[in-house]
């Protein structure tokens, strides 16, 4: 029989490529994590792991042994979801990870709703975009992830991760308040009239950024990308003070009257899709039903950016 948290070591290993990374993860030296992968090894009876220059990789038995010890910790988590159902009263740690938007329009109201309803659960909450929030879930460095899907560009599905969709958050164009010419006639034509203006996007190789590409494209220019941020507050910024356009969501909004003028974009990228992920088998964790039925109430603010905005009149 092989010690569970030797292949925890192991699958930890896996997931997060150097065995620094896993000490650090765990609190241990590496030392010692490597003191007890060998021990697995003996275990086992075949090499796990092959020096890789200053690293190691796993050799195709551990690999092997890795999808295992997944099916294993799949099934503990399951156990512990139901020892968790079996209580009268909801406890612990719940550790969320959410991109930016929807740290500030949807997490706050949620742990508003929670905290009411479950004043003994914990709540801990990172802001973390999808690209690392989602390895990170699988590293249990969270138990539930709020992440998004631009239109034209689905996130692989690992098989370890378990996804329900939360809501569509509706996708505009920004553009300044320079009251100068007609008002464009329909989405195409808005982006057009912004060919030769400077934009604002998010870094080259972020799942927005290839979406935004793909619209501005699609209405025939290739944009002047002038700044590159992350921050969708900063990108609000400077369409308000008139240096760039941008494509906005409305959770940046989330229930405010919005503050530049708004314009439709053309069918098939009016929506991002945005869900939550858990690791397989946690799903059924009270504590992660509560909080996806909170994140689904927060999905509703008190008010909604119109589709071409009385902001949009110049």
């Amino acid at each position: 029989m092989f010690d569970l948290h030797r292949l925890r070591l192991l699958r930890e290993l896996k997931h997060r490529g150097t065995l620094a990374a896993v000490a650090a993860a765990l609190s241990y030296s590496p030392s010692s994590v490597s003191q007890q992968l060998t021990l697995l090894e003996s275990e086992v009876g075949v090499p796990l792991l092959e020096p890789v220059g200053r690293r190691v990789r796993l050799t195709p038995q551990a690999e092997i042994l890795v999808v295992h010890a997944e099916a294993v910790l799949a099934r503990l988590e399951c156990a512990e979801a139901e020892i968790a159902a079996s209580l009268t009263r909801l406890t612990g740690t719940l550790r969320i990870a959410a991109f930016q938007t929807a740290a500030l329009a949807l997490v706050p109201a949620a742990l508003t709703l929670l905290r009411a309803d479950h004043p003994g659960l914990r709540v801990h909450v990172t802001q973390a975009e999808p690209e690392v929030a989602l390895p990170a879930l699988l590293a249990r460095d969270f138990d539930l992830v709020i992440a998004e899907e631009y239109p034209g560009g689905p996130h692989p599905r690992p098989a370890g991760i378990e996804r329900a969709d939360l809501c569509a958050d509706p996708l505009r164009l920004a553009r300044p308040r320079d009251g100068q010419g007609p008002r464009p006639s329909g989405p195409r034509a808005a982006l057009r009239a912004l060919a030769d203006h400077p934009w604002v996007m998010e870094p080259e190789g972020t799942a927005a950024r290839q979406w935004a590409l793909t619209v501005c494209r699609g209405a025939g220019f290739e944009p002047d990308v002038r700044f590159e941020s992350s921050d969708l507050l900063l990108h609000l910024r400077l369409v308000e003070q008139g240096h760039a356009a941008a494509l906005l969501p409305d959770f940046v909004w989330y229930g405010r009257p919005p503050t530049v003028p708004l314009h439709p974009l053309p069918r098939g990228h009016r929506a991002r899709r945005i869900f939550t992920a858990v690791r397989r088998g946690r799903g059924a964790h009270p504590a992660v039903d509560a909080c996806r039925q909170a994140l689904r109430q927060a999905c509703t603010p008190p008010g909604h950016a119109a589709e071409d905005s009385p902001a949009g009149a110049p």
